[in-house]
């Protein structure tokens, strides 16, 4: 039962709505770093997370973009159209 449990909520804290991170976001806006009880005030926000999956998904957000700031993350090779219709890969700089 409880690998059950553990198994459930590794998938609810993976499995982000693009509704729970719109409410994630108004949240963090709302709520700064000196908030007391931060996480479980932007839980009551977000449908259906625990305070610890909101902490968890910022720290997982915050790792991502060290990651990229660091250029530690490829820029991603996006096929645009050109003015003259011709379709064309953005360069990487």
């Amino acid at each position: 039962m409880a690998s059950n449990f553990i198994s459930s909520s590794r998938n609810s804290a993976s499995s982000w709505t693009q509704r729970q991170n719109e409410q994630f976001e108004h949240a963090l806006a709302i709520y700064d770093r000196d908030t007391p009880d931060r996480w479980h005030n932007i839980s009551r926000v977000v449908d259906g997370k625990s305070a610890e999956e909101v902490k968890r998904h910022f720290e997982l957000l915050v790792k991502d973009i060290m990651k990229i700031e660091s250029d530690q993350v490829p820029l991603p090779n996006y096929r645009t159209s050109g003015a003259n219709g011709r379709a064309f890969e953005n360069e990487q700089r």
